[in-house]
């Protein structure tokens, strides 16, 4: 026996709690969390918006709109977490992980548009405040909107206390959301907690702007350099994201952190079940969301039957589905464990049955005509 392969799909899946944000389980930590942003955000938006108008303040105003993002991110959240818990169908026998991959690269996506809008606004700032000639030009010529203020107005002290509470209350955000993203292996989730983060973080710049502009009132471009600032990070941490999102989206491998835990897992359980003479030889896969789809390489006695290998791939795959978080797909594969090459999968272009059209259109001639029946 030189190999002997049996591969296992979509027919069996394991239920860990990667279940955690069907949207009518409220009482779920990810669902309970996402929904608590989401709440967060829209009183923020508005108690920003007020405070911003009402004691003129140019920062809390841009943090008001940055908020209302954040709404739309939370939907997207649930929306994408949600059809990607889906079981698989015929025509996506692998599931919809991918769905929860799109949604995080549509979170980052947010940052980054919304990053590069705060920068290009800070940038306007600061040439009407220090290049006001510049400005003017930029304005003549439509890059500059002529309803953009040119008027900077101390903002009220008042203000600092609704830019100080937002900080607070969003570095907890971060942290409750991040630590249910970890335990989950979610990258909408962490996607979401990041974003929290640089809330947190543009708080911490709306505040140092209304402090500085009341103790220093010649600093008049202080709202715009701390914007043009955090404006860097927002876009820093949503071209990180987008990277990790495009990754899974183009079926990059899973991380040696998994592989390294499935293979420990899986030559535990051969030796639980006295096969010592079975070796672990690859494991392989890819993330599609929060789920793993897992590729176990094992090799094994040529003289194996196989209903002592089913046997021994039901320990395996139950094992690793109760043992590594976020294992939803486990295929195990028998090779010959004395095979002096491994067998490849991949067919090469030269041996496909029709590498070029023309070849292709010349078998179906010659089946046409009775001509040729070998393929």
């Amino acid at each position: 026996m030189t190999s002997q392969v049996r591969h296992h799909g979509g027919g069996h899946h394991h239920h860990h709690d990667n279940t955690y944000l069907v949207s009518a389980n409220k009482n779920d930590a990810g669902v309970r969390i996402t929904r608590i942003g989401l709440f967060v955000n829209l009183g923020m938006a508005i108690c920003k918006g007020a405070g911003g108008y009402f004691f003129h303040s140019q920062a809390l105003a841009a943090d008001a709109v940055h908020s209302l993002t954040d709404l739309v991110s939370d939907f997207m959240t649930l929306a994408a977490v949600g059809w990607a818990l889906k079981p698989p169908t015929e025509k996506f026998p692998l599931g919809y992980g991918k769905i929860e991959s799109l949604g995080s690269l549509g979170v980052s996506g947010l940052l980054l548009v919304g990053g590069l809008l705060m920068g290009w606004s800070s940038l306007i700032d600061l040439c009407q405040i220090y290049m006001p000639a510049f400005a003017h030009m930029l304005e003549s010529i439509g890059l500059i909107g002529c309803g953009h203020s040119h008027t900077h107005q101390i903002p009220n002290i008042q203000a600092a206390w609704l830019a100080g509470g937002s900080v607070v209350i969003k570095e907890w955000l971060y942290r409750a959301t991040m630590k249910v993203a970890k335990e989950r292996k979610s990258a909408v989730l962490e996607s979401n907690a990041v974003h929290h983060r640089v809330d947190s973080l543009t708080g911490i710049a709306a505040l140092l702007s209304i402090a500085v502009a009341n103790m220093f009132p010649t600093f008049a471009g202080m709202d715009a350099v701390g914007g043009l600032a955090i404006s860097f990070m927002v876009v820093r941490a949503g071209w990180g994201n987008t990277i990790t999102s495009l990754e899974e989206l183009a079926d990059a491998s899973i991380s040696e952190e998994v592989k390294t835990k499935t293979q420990k897992v899986a030559r535990q359980a051969l030796a639980d079940s006295n096969c010592s003479n079975f070796e672990v030889q690859d494991v392989s896969g890819t993330k599609a969301g929060q789920n793993f789809l897992l590729d176990v390489t094992i090799g094994v006695p040529a003289t194996m039957t196989l209903e002592q290998l089913a046997s021994v791939e039901s320990v395996v795959r139950e094992r690793i589905g109760s043992k590594v978080r976020g294992a939803r797909r486990i295929r195990i594969r028998f090779v010959d464990a004395q095979a002096e090459e491994a067998l490849d999968e991949f067919i090469a272009p030269s041996s496909t049955a029709a590498s070029t059209p023309e070849s292709e259109e010349e078998h179906h001639h010659h089946n046409g005509n009775g001509k040729d029946k070998s393929i």
